[in-house]
């Protein structure tokens, strides 16, 4: 047992020799040592700090991501690029509601779905008051489930409001400031242009993406057949699947039966669009995890130049120990030692560097989330710490191995002679 064990105690006194004689020789030279490790101070502190920002700016857009809903699925009328719709008339391609008759049945994989009239922009009154360009939108109940806003005070529509085109709406708090309505506005009517609707519920805000403008936009909310009935306008449909992996079967479920209500015939193209949210989140991961890549990749350029300079170093060290490795040599201490001893300083001084740039790199990504609105959750990723940790090992060994080759190799007769 002692004989097995032998070996690796040898060496391991070895290496914590090697450190102390590297830290010591660090110690005496503390100047040089600190300008030698400039390159690996920046390198690493620039990596660490471009992955930070990346890192945080794909959170923000995940999130942003998450909070608009990966399960949905947009519909909306198009011209198809070949076939006799072609060069249809929209009034001809559009969505009407009876197609969307009975598709929760026959789309299993389909939790929600709602029609959309946008019927415009109007003027929102009560009293005095008024709040120009109020987005109205005609849309039924399940809109609030899909798009995870719900009734704050008051209640959604109800079938009946759906089914009789009742003057109702939902508004938001924004617009109940806006209009200076009581704290209870529920059973209170404004106008819409030249129309009077009752408030029946307070819908929660939406949170402003980091990428949508700072324009003050305000929305109504009415039924979508009230929305029909004062202006006949563009249907669209949006939908959500009951989860992330039933994604692709309801995206199928959809195209189908649609496909058959709008009577197109098999081997032409949709006259329709259909477009998911989850698909392009993979494709925004996989471009931004590319971003990050390259972007590590070039500012890692200053790290082969830190390299570069702890290999410079080295050979001078070497040079002006020449003596003392003839020294060594003379009284007994094997070349393998004489390596291990001029390795572990290159790695010595590489890690001291990469602790340097790590603690700036952290501090970086500090000051880059409470700059930039957009980057807020930007920091380092544990990955990220290993790396630079690793990577600085990987600089020290292959940069130092020359200068400890060459030390090792010295004959210690020529070395002794060395003035």
């Amino acid at each position: 047992m002692k004989t097995l064990l032998l070996p690796p105690l040898l060496f391991l006194r070895l290496l914590v020799q090697s450190i102390l004689l590297a830290l010591g020789q660090i110690w005496v030279n503390k100047t040089r040592g600190l300008l030698t490790t400039l390159g690996i101070i920046i390198g690493v502190a620039s990596v660490t700090a471009v992955v930070a920002g990346m890192n945080g700016m794909n959170a923000m857009i995940m999130e942003n991501f998450e909070f608009f809903g990966t399960k949905k699925i947009f519909l909306w009328p198009q011209r198809p690029r070949t076939g006799p719709q072609k060069n249809a008339d929209w009034w001809e391609i559009r969505f009407r509601p009876e197609q969307f008759e009975g598709i929760l049945e026959h789309c299993p994989s389909v939790e929600y779905l709602t029609l959309m009239s946008r019927v415009g922009s109007m003027t929102a009154r009560y009293k005095d008051h008024t709040a120009e360009n109020v987005q109205v939108t005609g849309v039924e109940e399940s809109w609030f489930k899909i798009e995870n806003r719900p009734i704050s005070r008051g209640r959604p529509f109800s079938y009946l409001d759906q089914r009789q085109a009742r003057r109702v709406c939902v508004i938001p708090q924004k617009l109940q400031e806006k209009l200076y309505l009581d704290r209870d506005c529920i059973g209170q009517t404004i106008q819409l242009d030249y129309h009077t609707f009752l408030i029946i519920g307070i819908v929660e805000e939406r949170p402003r993406a980091f990428f949508e403008g700072q324009g003050d936009r305000i929305e109504v909310f009415i039924p979508f057949q009230t929305a029909q009935s004062i202006r006949e306008s563009w249907i669209e449909a949006m939908a959500s699947c009951k989860s992330t992996n039933l994604a692709e079967e309801a995206k199928a479920e959809l195209t189908f039966f649609l496909r058959k209500m709008r009577k197109v015939p098999p081997g032409e193209s949709n006259n329709f669009g259909v477009f998911f949210m989850e698909s392009e989140v993979a494709k925004v991961r996989s471009m931004m995890a590319m971003l990050s890549l390259v972007a590590a990749a070039i500012v890692s350029i200053s790290l082969v130049v830190g390299g570069i300079g702890i290999m410079n170093i080295m050979l001078v060290s070497v040079s002006e120990r020449t003596r003392e490795i003839g020294l060594r040599k003379a009284v007994g201490a094997k070349a393998s030692a004489i390596l291990m001893q001029f390795l572990v300083e290159a790695v010595v001084l590489c890690l001291i560097g990469g602790l340097i740039g790590l603690g700036l790199g952290h501090l970086l990504a500090k000051l880059i989330s409470q700059s930039a609105g957009f980057l807020a959750k930007a920091q380092v990723p544990g990955w990220a710490t290993l790396l630079a940790v690793g990577f600085s090992t990987a600089v020290g060994i292959f940069f130092g191995m020359f200068p400890a080759v060459k030390a090792a190799r010295l004959n210690p007769i020529e070395a002794l002679r060395h003035e």
